[in-house]
């Protein structure tokens, strides 16, 4: 069977307008996903040149497959089952800066380019104070990027609309903030003149961005030999994303919209003054259920997320973990309470993907600080509310998690209280579902909690 190759695809003959620090699976599975779409849409006509800045990544599948790839796209949306294919040609070309920088910079010399966009990893945003933005290439990423607009800013002599849009995707909070100052410091650092960092400041617009959708990857090998039969071709490219996918970017700047005109083809990309409200329905509905979830899902004894989710009661009770105890938080800061409950229930499909093998062990690594960065607000908005008893779903969870830390959870609840957070009853709720938990099994418990609030969610 063939290789996927640019015989399968109609010849685009579309700028490059995207520079793509990064070839992970998330790059591939979100922005490079919405600017195809866009693409075919006729709404951007844009191709990305892509940057390896890493020597982990082998470049030669994409330069053996013309740069294409295939997403398949698989779960459940409003209980629907959802299986859909997209052939990815966006992607122009894939540049290993260790090899080939100048080349990297010259991309800067494009007159069509206008976007940048980055997955380097949460460390990868960070400040190296003995960079030499001069070297081929720089070490750091923002070294890198701050090294591409000098050269920029050299070609064409400080343009004002040669400034570029750069969207930072690492899972950091105030990305695009971050990466802006480091960029600027490094500028300073290198000498690179008062006007370049002008140009910086006031031409360039680094959005602070979210984004969020599962994509675990490549394929398995049985789901593998069946695409290749369906699709009449070989790709060592393809991966798998769940359905939902959201790329929040904050902005208010009318330039910016002007040129991410491939969010106009998908109302997932959303361009906004402020991504705070997106932040917290992540972090408090996805992130934070997980995590009071994710302990007593280990007791009972499930292995996946999706397994758990096809139990009933432990369905139920995640869905009034979030609609009962979580949602009254995030109104409390002003989020509209429906568009909370539709998110919360797009966690509940996601949650139930049957493609998806969500190990509950690996979602409890670094389980105490996870529970405190997704959690410890949500606790404590509760009791300013003057509603700090009373959070059952909430207590039995955390009770799970001090449970699933050792033999003798008690020590662990005592650094807890050592803190002296003002959490009202929720800590005495604990200690009651903790002694529950270590008398009976985990589904009789949650069962019990669940009989004493048998009605709506």
């Amino acid at each position: 069977m063939e290789l996927l190759n640019r015989q399968f695809v109609e010849a685009e003959t579309h700028p490059e307008k995207v520079l793509q620090f990064g070839t992970g699976v998330l790059l591939r599975g979100l922005p490079d996903y919405f600017i195809e779409k866009a693409n075919q849409a006729g709404l951007f006509g844009g191709r990305i040149a892509v940057v390896k800045s890493t020597d982990r990544c082998n470049i030669d599948p994409f330069e053996q497959q013309d740069n294409l790839y295939t997403i398949h796209i698989k779960g459940v949306e409003r209980g629907r089952d959802v299986q859909e294919v997209l052939l990815v040609s966006a992607i122009s070309r894939v540049i290993p800066a260790a090899s080939e920088w100048e080349t990297v910079l010259d991309s800067a010399r494009n007159p069509a380019l206008a976007v940048v966009i980055s997955n380097t990893t949460e460390v990868g945003i960070v400040l190296d104070e003995q960079d030499d933005l001069f070297a081929s290439p720089p070490t750091s990423f923002p070294g890198k990027l701050a090294a591409v607009l000098f050269e920029r800013f050299k070609m064409f002599h400080g343009a004002e609309d040669k400034g570029l849009v750069i969207l930072p995707t690492e899972l950091i909070d105030n990305n695009g903030v971050t990466l802006r100052d480091i960029v600027i410091t490094l500028a300073e650092r290198n000498q690179l003149g008062s006007d370049f960092i002008d140009w910086l400041k006031n031409d360039n617009h680094f959005c602070n961005t979210l984004v969020d959708r599962i994509v675990p990857g490549s394929l398995g090998v049985a789901e593998r030999a069946q695409a290749e039969r369906q699709l009449g071709y070989k790709d060592r490219l393809a991966i798998m994303a769940e359905p939902f996918c959201l790329w929040a970017i904050e902005s208010s700047h009318p330039r910016v919209s002007e040129v991410l005109s491939f969010a106009v083809a998908d109302s997932r990309v959303v361009i906004t003054p402020d991504i705070r409200k997106f932040k917290e329905l992540k972090i408090r509905l996805l992130n934070g259920s997980h995590t009071f979830a994710c302990g007593l899902a280990i007791l009972a004894g499930f292995d996946t997320v999706k397994e758990a989710m096809a139990n009933r009661g432990f369905l139920n009770y995640v869905k009034r973990l979030m609609h009962r105890e979580i949602i009254p938080t995030l109104v409390e800061i002003g989020i509209d309470k429906a568009e909370a409950a539709i998110f919360a229930d797009q966690v509940i499909d996601r949650f139930s993907n049957p493609y998806l093998e969500h190990q509950w062990e690996s979602i409890s690594t670094n389980f105490t600080s996870k529970m405190r960065a997704r959690n410890m607000a949500t606790l404590e908005r509760r009791v300013k509310a003057g509603v700090g008893s009373g959070a059952d779903y909430m207590a039995l969870g955390f009770a799970g998690y001090l449970k699933k830390g050792g033999a003798d959870p008690y020590p662990l609840l005592a650094d807890w209280e050592n803190d002296r957070i003002p959490w009202g009853d929720f800590l005495s709720s604990v200690k009651k579902y903790l002694a529950q938990l270590q008398q009976r099994p985990a589904m009789d418990v949650l069962d019990e909690l669940n009989r004493q609030n048998e009605s709506g969610n």
